[in-house]
């Protein structure tokens, strides 16, 4: 039976003292849509499945999946493909809803969490990556999943500022990573300032990180933080990280690299630094795609990393599985992926335990 959200009070979000949970804490499930012939991925939606399949394989392996349909077919086509693989359907929940794309990293809920065990489920406004892609669905999607009861009793507060989960990284004890490059395209006429003032009062951060370098050719999202660089328990960042010299990436990243080692944590110690390898190029058509080993998905007792048939796929699982130590690390295959310019983590979302 779906529970009916509640709508939160300022008031009320302030006396609870909110938090960003970080994502190597206890989830309750992750979020997915599932692609279909009406999406983008119509071209090759045989092949981006496969990546869909493994990822709920290892999803329903640790914890639950919650899986949004746009109609009763592709609910019947997603559980037939699921159950040919012996997934868990126990632990699938199936959501009908209508969406343009199926990014929910981006146009997912952003949920923060309270010491009571009350949670709120931010609702930025999602503009398709600053207009670059029609969203209307998708700016509506977080309003519809707790209209559904998927949120259970959690808080649905919308949020009149473009944002995108992906465009931030959070520590779980109130700082958050983000990147100038991505927040200075969704709002040109704000000040850092202004931006650090919107991010820290709806996300009750007490301090944001700013990068000013690093980017990915091929990469929709104006540099967002989870294709760059990613918070690890134990004061730990994991970066990607560019070893070529002759590569148009190299300059841009090894800056990147320079601002990482000279953030510091809340206590004044250097992060510890966890590079990753670099991928030969993969082209489509001649065009370069973003693939990116930092854009990886923590779930319960697991890393899920991407895996694009290179030969750094090995080394990068290795890189991230030390900066999350005591997790199983899980391959997926991603090269489909990256065909629409995201990977692994850019399609999931993930909710905290105890949200529903």
């Amino acid at each position: 039976m779906a529970v009916p959200p509640r709508h939160a009070q300022d008031s009320d979000m302030t006396e609870r003292h909110w938090r960003l949970p970080a994502e190597w804490e206890p989830q309750s499930a992750v979020l997915i849509a599932w692609p279909h012939a009406g999406t983008d991925w119509a071209e090759r939606l045989a092949s981006v499945e496969t990546t869909y399949v493994a990822l709920a394989v290892a999803v329903t392996r640790f914890q639950s999946l919650v899986v949004v349909v746009a109609d009763d077919a592709v609910q019947q086509h997603a559980a037939d493909l699921l159950e040919q693989t012996r997934v868990n359907l126990g632990r699938v929940r199936f959501v009908p809803l209508p969406y343009d794309d199926t990014w929910l990293r981006d146009c997912g809920p952003v949920t923060l969490a309270a010491v009571d065990g009350s949670f709120q489920v931010t609702d930025f406004r999602f503009t398709g990556w600053g207009g670059k892609f029609g969203a209307g669905l998708d700016d509506a999607l977080v309003a519809g999943l707790a209209g559904a009861g998927v949120f259970g009793h959690a808080a649905h507060k919308r949020i009149d500022w473009a944002l995108e989960g992906g465009g931030i990284e959070s520590d779980g004890a109130g700082t958050v990573l983000t990147t100038w490059r991505c927040l200075v395209q969704r709002h040109p006429e704000q000040s850092r300032e202004e931006m650090g003032t919107m991010l820290r009062q709806s996300l009750h951060a007490s301090r944001i990180l700013w990068l000013d370098h690093g980017y990915l050719e091929g990469d929709d999202t104006d540099a967002h933080i989870d294709t760059l660089a990613r918070f690890a328990p134990g004061e730990r960042l994991v970066f990607q990280a560019c070893d070529d010299p002759s590569d148009p990436h190299h300059a841009e990243l090894q800056r990147m690299a320079t601002e990482l080692a000279a953030l510091r944590t809340t206590a004044g110690r250097p992060y510890q630094l966890h590079p990753l390898p670099w991928p030969r190029p993969i082209l489509d058509q001649g065009r370069r795609l973003a693939a990116s080993y930092a854009n990886y998905l923590v779930i319960n007792h697991a890393v899920l990393v991407p895996a694009y048939g290179d030969p750094a796929d090995a080394k990068a699982a290795r890189v991230i599985g030390s900066a999350h130590p005591g997790r199983e690390v899980v391959q997926v295959p991603c090269r489909p992926l990256i065909w629409q310019n995201g990977s692994l983590h850019c399609i999931t979302m993930q909710l905290p335990a105890g949200i529903a």
